[in-house]
């Protein structure tokens, strides 16, 4: 009977080494399947006898380069996929909101130093007008930060487009939902497609509201009806009465969405054509 190590075969008629070259046994050993009920680990000594290392430690290290170069190749697989890149520039639009938010907060309350008239007026302005009456009014070093400010937010817009853009190619069905912004911020709360494409309709409602779910488990607060998906106009535009509704309808369907995605990774007009019909009736008042 053939019994394949990461190392060798061995049989009846003896022991047929693999060679020592690392990255070859860790392709050799990613191949390998072994049942756990009838696994059973071996012997050091097994690689001995079958010409590979002379001691303990020659195993040791060999095994251990083994190991690392399939991490290696792993991770090389893991970088290769469609989602990765769109994953990181979700975050970095996250960061990057996050950066023009606190500037133009600190911009206004430094603006407010020099203009206290300013105080009450600016907290319930948009931002693009209030760093306007910023500009205007700056000088020195706060006009500079203005100036930044204003170029970040272009920035900000650029990648935007770029996100919804590159959704569309990663996540064609549950973009043609959504929209390619709204699926991408799944993606990135989910941790890439294949996660996504994992989850059932009742987590994906909910993805993005974990601080109103746990408040709701620790505390009996109302449970959440919707999370990222709220941003979408099906469910913010829809009837108060039918907003979960929608919210759960739509899950359902964008799960079957992510799906399509990781599997099939192009669009299916079929299924959009149902998918968009249901949603659409979900948000019917009865």
């Amino acid at each position: 009977m053939l019994q394949r190590y990461w190392f060798g075969d061995i049989d009846e008629e003896g022991c047929r080494p693999a060679g020592t070259d690392p990255a070859a046994l860790a392709e050799r050993a990613a191949e390998l399947r072994t049942g756990m009920d009838s696994f059973v680990p071996i012997d050091w000594e097994i690689a001995r006898d079958c010409g590979v290392v002379r001691t303990r430690e020659e195993y040791v290290d060999l095994l251990r380069s083994v190991c690392t170069a399939l991490a290696r190749q792993k991770i090389a697989r893991a970088y290769q996929g469609r989602d990765v890149e769109l994953l990181q520039m979700v975050r970095m639009l996250d960061e990057l909101d996050n950066v023009i938010n606190l500037l133009q907060e600190r911009a206004a309350e430094w603006y407010q130093v020099t203009n206290p008239s300013f105080s009450r007026k600016y907290r319930s302005l948009p931002a693009k007008k209030m760093l306007g009456i910023v500009r205007k009014g700056a000088r020195g070093g706060l006009s500079d930060v203005a100036d930044e400010i204003e170029r970040l937010t272009g920035t900000r817009s650029r990648l935007m487009r770029e996100v919804s853009a590159r959704a569309d190619e990663v996540m064609p069905n549950t973009s043609a939902l959504i929209g390619g912004l709204v699926a991408a911020r799944l993606l990135s709360r989910a941790g890439g497609l294949p996660a996504l494409a994992r989850m059932p309709g009742s987590t994906i409602q909910v993805l993005g509201s974990e601080r109103a779910l746990f408040s709701h488990l620790r505390g009996g607060t109302p449970p959440p009806k919707h999370g990222i998906i709220f941003q979408h106009r099906r469910v913010h535009n829809a009837p108060r009465p039918v907003r979960g509704r929608v919210a759960r309808v739509l899950a359902a369907k964008l799960a079957i969405a992510a799906r399509l995605d990781y599997y099939r990774g192009e669009a299916v007009p079929e299924f959009l054509k149902d998918a968009q019909a249901r949603i659409d009736d979900a948000g019917v008042e009865a």
